[in-house]
């Protein structure tokens, strides 16, 4: 019972701190539900443990570039050649955007398209600019094949991944007809261009954004690197490099920096990390495997509730799937509503990295988000408990 009050408050902590200090929210979020559920050198070891792990210290600081370029492109006139030259239309270009970021395996990629957005999206509120890239960013990687989140929960569920991919595209196809209806639906007006069609304009820009992720995928493909992250901080400082040096403009770099705040964007991933490993050396994924539901409507509410209190579909996948496992076979369709309550918990999840770094850059209050998602994000779960309960019948 302690464990779960202490869970409950450390979400209470994070929403309300959240409205100040990001990074400070995520940290005293980790803390209060340690103090609640673990011993105190153990609270301190898995402190340590984060701000020592190589990999994770390589992120934060990969993330710490992310937004430079974004100044960088903007300051240089590289975005507005970019806007320009994507003759899309303003809810195409919205929608799009994230989206095709989204099937980049990158970290942290919603600073990618965030100026995308912040530019083609100019008199768009900016809690519906952080919804839209949160919304879309993520809904493509739910079906794509090559998205290591989607190969391993098939492989956990022994369900070929294509197979989980045709079974999650009436999931899918459901989610992406809730975000037009909640979010692009309301981007009015048009995109005005400035000149003719450009496709050095077009291509130049798109190629320095494209850089990171190239980069990313492709050394994490073909070296044996001792540190995954190596060839994340190697992408995007890449990317930063192109972007600056292919400036007609000189750049003020500290000014850029002033703008951008990239220490904030550092913190969020260190502070998540600390939260995250906290929450693992708990009892509390175990509390909630132990909820007395029929296995399928379990595994749905149970894998909802870790995708937002981890900001992961892996983890809790791993966790969940066992679970059901262990009752009867996991039929594709089962498969399907388990990954995708588990998936939109995530979307929504305070501690997800792009949900995070998305609130900082347009600087919107945990609580706006909240209140544009929380409606679409709850008719995708409640569709997928209601199959549940045809399942387990």
């Amino acid at each position: 019972m302690l464990s779960w009050f202490g869970f409950v408050i450390s979400i209470a902590v994070i929403l309300i701190v959240a409205r100040k200090n990001l990074p400070l929210a995520l940290f005293c979020g980790a803390i209060v539900l340690g103090i609640f559920t673990l011993p105190v050198l153990t609270i301190v070891d898995r402190i340590i443990f984060t701000l020592t792990d190589i990999s994770i210290i390589l992120l934060a600081l990969a993330m710490g570039v992310i937004p430079m370029i974004g100044g960088t492109m903007k300051q240089s006139g590289q975005m507005d050649d970019l806007v320009n030259n994507m003759r899309i239309g303003r809810k195409g270009i919205m929608a799009l955007s994230p989206a095709i970021m989204g099937l980049l395996p990158m970290p942290g990629g919603a600073l990618l398209s965030a100026p995308i957005l912040e530019k083609a999206g100019k008199g768009v509120p900016n809690d519906l600019k952080v919804a839209i890239n949160d919304w879309f960013r993520h809904l493509f990687v739910m079906i794509y094949p090559l998205s290591s989140a989607l190969i391993a929960s098939a492989k956990i569920a022994d369900l070929n991944v294509y197979m989980a991919v045709l079974y999650l595209l009436p999931t899918f196809g459901f989610a992406l007809f809730v975000g037009y209806l909640f979010f692009v639906r309301r981007v009015h007006g048009t995109v005005v261009y400035a000149g003719t069609f450009s496709p050095g304009k077009l291509l130049m820009p798109l190629g320095i954004i494209l850089s990171a992720p190239f980069i990313d995928f492709t050394l994490k493909k073909i070296v044996d690197l001792p540190v995954q992250e190596i060839a994340t901080i190697l992408g995007v400082c890449v990317a930063f490099i192109l972007s600056w040096f292919l400036s007609t403009k000189k750049l003020n770099l500290i000014h850029i920096a002033r703008q951008m705040k990239p220490w904030n964007f550092t913190l969020i991933i260190l502070s998540m990390f600390v939260f995250l490993y906290i929450f693992q050396a708990s009892n509390v994924a175990d509390l909630i495997a132990s909820i007395p539901l029929a296995p399928a409507t379990l595994c749905v509410v149970a894998g909802f509730i870790l995708g937002f209190a981890t900001g992961r579909v892996l983890l809790p996948a791993s966790i969940i799937l066992p679970v059901y496992l262990t009752v009867s076979p996991l039929s594709g369709l089962a498969f399907a509503i388990i990954y995708t309550s588990i998936f939109f918990g995530y979307v929504i999840s305070p501690v997800h990295p792009c949900v995070a770094v998305s609130l900082e850059y347009f600087d919107v209050p945990l609580r706006k988000f909240f209140k544009l998602l929380i409606v679409p994000t709850f008719i995708v779960f409640l569709a997928t408990l209601l199959i549940s309960f045809f399942i387990s019948s």
